[in-house]
């Protein structure tokens, strides 16, 4: 392997305009003549990657040191006689001895840090010596250091056209993503369940309030072969339609390059050359389809980039160089192009300090005006997946969400680059949406919209077909979507729960309830449109409201189990809050025998409701997955079946339980209660008792 290293920091002086040049400015931009110091410099990486007899493969990696490079010639001398007989992500000439590389049209520009990279086929007889030196545009990468000054011409048509990208990032909020279809990875846009999409779909979400959407688009499994990687034309019109559609809304629409990411782009650090060169044929073909579409559409250059093998510094490194192609193949091809909106992903959309600060480091060396950040938001994982306890929107999930926006407020928004939260939501949903408990579900939402807003920060909402009914038009949930909307332009007042039991077994007494004002104030308690009258019905007292015992009495009725009344307390301003009144006692479990496949526990809730559970050995250390806390993955480990009276343990949690050791559970309800259970496995056979 030969490295040469060429290190200088780089000076512009700013030129004068001139007069004279109003033709040349007419079809080129403003024209800036005068002189400049510029350094050039390059590290070149030169490694034969394969050998035989006559024959081999080789890569080349430029990075460039200096000055921006635009449009780059690599030459070097043969010492043994190779010759270059097939090349890829360059043009390579032979003169003699001498070899030429010529940058083509997607990787013509190379940024301040940025690589770009060739291979090549060569032969060789008697020896195969790598090359002494390199040069680039005619500067030797040979550890020194060259200062040029020179007379120079610039047009900004070069680069984009400055434009207020905050405002613009602003005007998008609130967004909604059309998850889970054409992002799809199956023969069609209907392969994960999902409808065909309409224009009357699109029509109801623009209805709905959004200003933007997001449009997740899977390309790989509509593309043809090296070297040209072409996209079928049938799926690219498609794909053309529904932009269409959406543009003639009034959205502004985002698309990208979506599941690619894990499919075929996270194989870059062990098949860089042609992950690069798919990633560079899959975007020239984009810009050019769109390169005329309206200034609303915007470009994401991949979704949650992820790298196979590698420590988050490398995968920053290639996530890197993917954004600074992707943002040269578009602004070199011209149009509407020049000065469209980009968006580009931090590793993982993640919103960690580190991975903004690689992000922000790109971002700044692009000296580009229309550039957005973006991350991604689930919430603080355990709550958003209700697992080692996390059933609550605690102060720690909030600490998680408000930490996540400050960080990406301070390193971007403060310095004015806008951010986009391109999804939203819980990882629980994935499931079904009721995983998370629905109060604890709504303050989370009210929290994220108003937090967000806070921070200047746009969202979109993830919705895969679980919330916006693509076919009914209907929202599945819809007190929270009441409480997203609400979160776009207020605060609302919650509480810390939507629950308020009262056991059977024991006389009705007053019960307090904390709220959570968030600025508001408190307005009234209703039931349906009745008032409930304050101080006889109830009180408040600072942030507490107390229920007195003979409202309690009254509104519990015959005290069946369950919910007997529904409440809401109303504040000055956003949504009311609802809160149920239920009777419950401790519920009952029953022996069950079953199979790892079929395991369901005989549960007599007697209106109570399953919170979590815990699962131990009988030396108290944590059973089943996830064995680093007791309390186990609601609905991917067990599950309440109200209407058939049953608590449901999965194969999941079978998996990981070990043979013939006796399991105690502890099942967590809403109320407070808590109830004992044990199980047994012994093959594929499963044996429950209550004690």
């Amino acid at each position: 392997m030969a490295g040469m290293r060429i290190g200088a920091r780089v000076r512009r002086q700013v030129g004068l305009l001139v007069a004279g040049v109003t033709a040349l400015a007419s079809s080129a931009g403003l024209v800036a003549v005068g002189q400049a110091e510029a350094a050039q410099g390059c590290r070149v990486d030169y490694s034969v990657a394969n050998q035989w007899a006559g024959g081999f493969s080789a890569n080349v990696n430029i990075t460039n040191l200096g000055d921006r490079v635009d449009g780059w010639k690599l030459v070097w001398t043969w010492p043994s006689g190779q010759q270059v007989t097939q090349a890829w992500n360059a043009t390579v000439t032979s003169s003699g001895s001498q070899a030429t590389a010529t940058n083509v049209g997607y990787n013509a520009v190379i940024a301040t840090g940025g690589s770009v990279s060739f291979g090549f086929n060569g032969s060789w007889t008697g020896a195969n010596t790598a090359p002494s030196s390199f040069a680039l545009n005619g500067v030797t990468c040979d550890g020194g250091t060259t200062t040029t000054t020179t007379t120079t011409t610039t047009t900004t048509s070069q680069n984009p056209v400055p434009g207020n990208a905050m405002e613009r990032v602003a005007a998008m909020q609130p967004g909604w993503n059309l998850g889970n279809s054409l992002d799809a990875t199956g023969s069609d846009e209907t392969s994960w369940g999902n409808p065909r999409i309409t224009e009357a779909l699109l029509d109801n979400v623009k209805a709905q309030g959004f200003k933007s959407i997001r449009i997740p688009v899977t390309w790989g499994q509509h593309q043809g072969g090296a070297p040209g990687y072409t996209i079928e034309a049938a799926y690219l019109n498609r794909v053309k339609e529904v932009v269409g559609w959406a543009l003639a809304d009034g959205f502004q629409v985002m698309i990208n390059i979506h599941h690619d990411s894990w499919q075929w782009i996270a194989a870059m650090p062990n098949d860089r050359a042609n992950v690069l060169a798919r990633y560079n044929a899959t975007w020239t073909q984009l810009a050019a389809a769109f390169r005329d579409a309206s200034p609303n559409l915007v470009f994401e250059s991949v979704n949650e980039p992820q790298f196979t093998g590698v420590d988050a510094t490398r995968g920053d490194q290639l996530l890197h160089e993917l954004n600074t192609s992707f943002r040269d193949i578009v602004r070199r091809s011209g149009g509407n192009n020049a000065a469209r909106l980009l968006v580009l992903p931090t590793l993982h959309t993640s919103g960690d300090q580190a991975r903004l600060d690689a992000l922000a480091t790109s971002i700044n060396g692009y000296r580009d005006p229309n550039l957005i950040a973006t991350i991604h938001n689930y919430g603080y994982w355990p709550f958003s997946v209700n697992v080692a306890g996390g059933t609550r929107f605690d102060a720690t999930a909030q600490k998680d969400l408000t930490d996540t926006f400050d960080r990406a407020y301070n390193t971007f928004v403060s310095k004015g680059i806008p951010v986009i939260l391109g999804e939203y939501g819980l990882l629980g949903f994935d499931r079904h949406i009721n995983t998370i408990q629905q109060g604890e579900k709504l303050k989370f939402f009210e929290y994220l919209g108003y937090y967000a807003r806070a921070r200047k920060i746009t969202t979109m909402l993830w919705d895969n077909g679980q919330h916006f009914g693509r076919t009914s038009f209907q929202w599945s949930d819809p007190e929270l979507i009441a409480q997203i909307k609400s979160s776009w332009t207020t605060r609302s007042g919650t509480a810390y729960s939507d629950q308020v039991f009262s056991a059977r077994s024991s006389a009705v007494t007053a019960k307090t309830l904390a709220l959570n004002l968030n600025g508001t104030t408190f307005a009234g308690l209703y039931q349906g449109s009745t008032e409930l009258v304050r101080g006889t019905d109830y009180t408040v007292s600072g942030d507490q409201l107390t229920l007195t015992a003979s409202a309690m009495t009254r509104l519990s009725g015959s005290r069946a189990y369950g919910t007997n009344a529904v409440l809401h307390a109303r504040f000055s301003q956003g949504v009311p809050w609802r809160i149920n009144l239920i009777t419950y006692d401790t519920p009952v479990l029953s022996n069950a025998t079953g199979s790892t496949s079929s395991f369901a526990i005989p549960t007599n809730f007697r209106g109570d409701l399953l919170a979590t559970m815990e699962a131990k050995y009988a030396d108290g250390t944590n059973a089943g997955p996830h064995n680093w806390t007791s309390y186990k993955e609601f609905d991917r480990t067990f599950a309440p079946n109200y209407t058939n009276g049953a608590t449901t343990l999965t194969s999941e949690f079978f998996a990981e339980v070990n043979d013939n050791s006796r399991v105690t559970l502890t099942f967590h309800y809403w109320s407070g209660a808590r109830v004992t259970y044990y199980v047994t496995k012994s093959g594929s056979t499963v044996t429950g008792t209550t004690g």
